[in-house]
């Protein structure tokens, strides 16, 4: 396969993780209205306050709220993507769909 970076050979690379690709799309109000739509805002408050995460940024405490629990990525994943604006995606996102032509 060679060497040099992965975006050369087709791949598509997130900065930290899809998660982090679609908060800084969104925004953390937009992704905060997910999850209250959800019915997990105060989950997601309450996580704020644990001592180990206080000094975290809220897109840091966004990223452990949906990799802390079990299923979350899988859950959040389609809901953050069905909140993003027709014309706005992640990049790594954005250039997997034109790879499929569409």
């Amino acid at each position: 396969m060679g060497s040099g970076p992965l975006e050369e050979r087709g791949f598509q690379v997130c900065d930290a993780d899809l998660e982090d690709e679609l908060i800084q799309c969104l925004g953390i109000d937009a992704v905060l209205e997910v999850i209250e739509a959800q019915g997990d805002l105060a989950s997601f408050k309450l996580l704020q306050r644990q001592p180990s995460l206080r000094d975290r940024s809220v897109e840091g405490q966004l990223r452990r709220f949906f990799g802390g629990r079990s299923g979350n990525k899988i859950r959040y994943a389609p809901l953050l993507v069905s909140a993003l604006p027709a014309d706005k995606a992640p990049p790594p996102l954005a250039h997997l769909v034109a790879s499929f032509g569409m």
